[in-house]
């Protein structure tokens, strides 16, 4: 049996009309909006089927690009088992990577909605908000931040992921797990990046206390009219980097949207990789990043402005930075340990001095006078310099993650430092 429809319906009236001798092809075929020779066709039909004449052949018939039931199953199989939780767009990409499913993005859109299978993101309504252009060169401006997020979904410690973006171009030059935001870890950040790069033209973050102090300044910074600086924010002032503080999370967008996808795809691989620990992760983030970085930049439209710079440059003012007095027997005591300055002159002592305090990402103490270098510590030979602690209750001056395990350089001795959350 045919169901004709309100279309059908309209072309048998204005077709019997013809035979009727009411109407011309010429006038049919403008009344029904098809051509002069297609009215003749759908008339002879219609002369030889009756109403059947005005129903298209191909009706009720299986379209012959149809997508075969076995691979609708099997995607449906897989968007609930082995990619569960990945969003449309990724699972469309796994499938054609590495199941051999070449199917579009709508395609597999319309599978999942029609086996009740809804996408992973929910959306929010969208405010009117005032865009910012993009910078125009790489290098011109890098928007950082944190992401404490489970990333591992229980099955190990929960992790913060800090990262950067380039404006300019949406790259992420460099990311990283670790157990939370911290001033070591911005530095190491910002080491990764300026070693590998260059200089950028400026940073926006936002106002996290790695970046932003509310404390009031001290005698010697009112006399030169200084504002607080924290131990990040006077390292990038001594490279030059301008330090852009967001008023909103929604003024430094793209790295937000970069943690939603993040957020999204990264934690889908780390599961189909099984990640129960930071080392894992950090593989899996390393290996991920190359193609996020293919798929989601684009072209900056000027030359990179990234600005050079000396690796000893770098190193000395990505460090923690303190003042300590020399006592009379040149020895300086420091978070608890107590250092002796070598001997350099048999005329010569900084007893009394007020000296320089550099504490680099790898553990290693400098100490300084008046920009001479009077003694360098490496943070894992510290005892062979006849080094001691002493009884006094720990200053509490710390630095890098002592339970941070990674395969990556620039990780302070665990007898030496411990973790320091800001």
């Amino acid at each position: 049996m045919t169901t004709l429809t309100m279309k059908d319906e309209k072309r048998i009236e204005v077709i019997q009309r013809v035979f009727r001798g009411e109407l011309t092809v010429i006038e049919a075929a403008m009344i029904v909006g098809i051509s002069e020779r297609q009215c003749y066709r759908i008339k002879a039909r219609v002369k030889q089927h009756g109403a059947k004449g005005v129903v298209h052949g191909n009706r009720g018939r299986a379209c012959q690009r149809k997508t075969p039931e076995k691979t609708v199953r099997r995607v449906v199989e897989l968007a609930r088992g082995k990619y569960q939780g990945f969003n449309d767009h990724h699972l469309t990409e796994k499938l054609k990577e590495k199941e051999k499913i070449d199917l579009s993005r709508e395609k597999v859109r319309r599978i999942l909605r029609s086996e009740g299978i809804s996408t992973p993101r929910k959306r929010r309504a969208s405010k009117h908000r005032s865009r910012r252009e993009r910078r125009e060169a790489e290098g011109m401006m890098l928007q950082v931040d944190g992401s404490p997020h489970d990333w591992l979904e229980g099955r190990g410690p929960r992790l913060c992921l800090i990262g950067a973006i380039d404006d300019a171009s949406g790259k992420v030059p460099k990311a990283f797990f670790t157990q939370a935001e911290s001033s070591w870890g911005y530095l190491r950040l910002f080491w990764a990046i300026f070693k590998h790069h260059g200089l950028p033209q400026s940073i926006y973050t936002d106002r996290h206390s790695v970046f932003w102090t509310d404390r009031e300044p001290t005698l010697e910074e009112q006399l030169i009219n200084k504002r607080p600086l924290t131990e990040v924010g006077r390292a990038l002032d001594e490279l030059g980097v301008t330090l852009i503080l967001a008023g909103s999370p929604q003024a430094k967008s793209r790295i937000e949207r970069l943690w939603g996808t993040f957020q999204d795809r990264l934690v889908s691989e780390l599961r189909l990789a099984k990640a129960k620990t930071l080392k894992q992760a950090q593989a899996v983030l390393d290996r991920y990043l190359p193609e996020h970085n293919r798929k989601f930049s684009k072209p900056a439209t000027a030359q990179p402005a990234w600005r050079k710079a000396s690796s000893q440059h770098i190193e000395q003012a990505l460090c923690f930075k303190q003042q300590r007095t020399v006592a009379n027997d040149n020895t300086v005591t420091f978070d608890g340990v107590i250092f002796q300055i070598p001997k350099k002159s048999p005329h010569r002592s900084y007893a009394n001095k007020r000296i320089d305090v550099h504490v680099l990402l790898d553990g290693a103490v400098e100490f300084f006078y008046k920009k001479e270098k009077l003694a360098s510590f490496d943070s894992k030979t510290t005892h062979a310099f006849g080094l001691y602690r002493t009884n006094k209750k720990r200053e509490g001056f710390r630095y890098g993650p002592i339970s941070y395990q990674s395969t990556q350089d620039h990780q302070p001795h665990p007898d030496i430092f411990t973790l320091l959350l800001t």
